[in-house]
């Protein structure tokens, strides 16, 4: 096998490119599906590095891929930059500090994830141009992780399926493989349409468009009890039909998010979810439409290229942080309101718990320096990803490397404020050096594929059922 020491070096010599690009992408912080900056930025450094670049991916603007090399085996390496709403805030602050009130942020972290990914790509190539390896390295520019779930439109055109396997990573709080599954969703807008009237004169000549809103938000809170365990449903008011008390409302929206075990699942709820809006509409004498947004499918884990991640992880250097970057998150950490348990770990995992706990002190430790033990698990998370639709076209593995204090809630402003410290720097030279180690691996180990690929195809002989139809279309914002 390669010696690694050669990739962490190349990585080392381009972090000042890295980290040039994630504060550029920090600093345009685009809404999903508006990453127009961002992407232009991507494609400016791949250009500049010698990757063939493909734009519009998919007839999306803000997607994109670079590519080098030649033959198989062909490696993905996911990048993702888009950010959310509300989330503007001072870099290198522990108090909260908008930049712009009610603007946008990379609360998730995306300008470090895709700075990360990128990097371990240029290293392939280099290791590629060196004569250290034979393939192909493609660098995926992935928009709308946030609210569009650009990689299930990127799927649904079978983009992923050419690729022995794709490899992707998180910002977090831990050093730690993920495994297991998580659940698959469909989110929906709904729009009832009534009849505006004078709510005190002549309220018998309107429609309310709002009680309609209203009683469907009510009969999802019957639904919940005849619910499977793993399920769940979320909504939002995106109309409310106005300001005016005295008028019945002519329009109202609800958007909906629904989840389940499996696509099929998830689907299923939806229909029923769809059924108590149209009983809404029926007893309020009003209209429904209704608009799906996006969904993506559940994660299908690839224990054999998880173990490859974990084996990179524990390999590559681990950071070094120094007593004012250990001061900072400490302040940080500080203003967080959750639970200390890197991981979050449950009180039933006894095993990880007093790991986890051994290793911070009790949950003292500011910035967790350790990697996280590895068991391959069948464990489901209630959450959803767009990388798991990648999961079912080609085998796929990913990790998370700490970019932020130990505890950090996600979608915070605290995630904001590091993601342009030293701290997150950090974050991405590891990450791109764990990515670049497995990637190599699998370059050099046909081995290694055959095995991914066997496992792969045994838990999706079922096939992929993309959890969006041919007129759903990408949403920006």
């Amino acid at each position: 096998m390669m010696d690694k020491q050669n990739i962490y070096r190349y990585i080392d010599k381009k972090q000042h490119t890295l980290w040039e690009l994630s504060d550029k992408i920090w600093d345009y912080s685009e809404l999903s599906m508006l990453e127009f900056k961002s992407a232009a930025e991507y494609i400016r450094v791949l250009e500049a590095e010698g990757f063939t670049v493909q734009k519009n991916l998919c007839g999306i603007s803000t997607a994109f891929s670079g590519s080098f090399g030649s033959g198989r085996p062909i490696i993905g390496i996911l990048g993702e930059y888009d950010a959310l709403s509300g989330l503007s805030q001072k870099a290198g602050s522990v108090e909260h500090k908008p930049l712009v009130e009610g603007g946008c942020g990379q609360g998730c972290g995306h300008n470090l994830l895709g700075a990360g990914s990128l990097g371990a790509a240029m290293a392939i190539k280099h290791e590629i141009e060196a004569g250290n390896l034979k393939g192909t390295v493609i660098f995926y520019g992935c928009p709308g992780e946030e609210g569009c779930a650009g990689k299930t439109f990127m799927a649904r055109e079978g983009v992923f399926r050419k690729l022995d396997a794709a490899l992707a990573w998180h910002p977090g709080d831990t050093n730690e493989i993920t495994t297991g599954s998580n659940a698959a969703s469909m989110q929906v807008e709904y729009s009832f349409h009534g009849i505006a009237a004078h709510a005190a004169d002549d309220p018998y000549n309107g429609r309310s468009a709002l009680d309609a809103a209203e009683l469907m938000n009510v009969g999802v809170q019957f639904l919940r009890e005849h619910m499977r365990p793993k399920e769940s449903i979320h909504y939002s008011f995106a109309d409310a039909g106005g300001l005016s008390p005295n008028v019945v409302q002519p329009t109202a929206k609800l958007i909906y998010m629904v989840r389940g075990e499996t696509v099929q699942k998830a689907k299923a709820l939806l229909k029923r979810v769809d059924n108590i809006a149209r009983g809404a509409a029926l007893m309020t004498d009003t209209t429904v439409t209704s608009r799906q947004i996006d969904g993506t499918a559940s994660t299908v884990s690839n224990h054999v290229l998880e173990e490859v991640l974990y084996q990179n992880l524990c390999a590559a250097p681990l950071p070094e942080y120094t007593e004012d970057e250990v001061a900072f998150a400490a302040a940080l950490k500080s203003t967080y309101h959750t639970s200390d348990l890197p991981g979050k770990r449950t009180a039933e995992d006894w095993k990880i718990r007093t790991f986890v706990m051994e290793k911070t002190q009790g949950g003292s430790v500011p910035l967790n320096n350790f990697v996280m033990p590895y068991s391959p698990s069948n464990t489901f998370s209630p959450g959803s990803s767009d990388v798991g639709d990648v999961s079912w076209l080609t085998p796929t593995a990913q990790f998370t490397a700490v970019t932020w204090t130990s505890g950090s809630p996600g979608h915070s402003w605290q995630n904001v404020s590091i993601g342009k410290t030293p701290i997150a720097y950090k974050g991405i030279a590891l990450a791109a050096k764990v990515l670049a180690g497995a990637a190599a691996d699998l370059m050099e180990d046909p081995a290694l594929l055959e095995r991914a690929r066997e496992e792969f195809e045994a838990a999706t002989s079922e096939g992929y059922d993309c959890p969006i139809g041919r007129e759903v279309k990408p949403t920006a914002g």
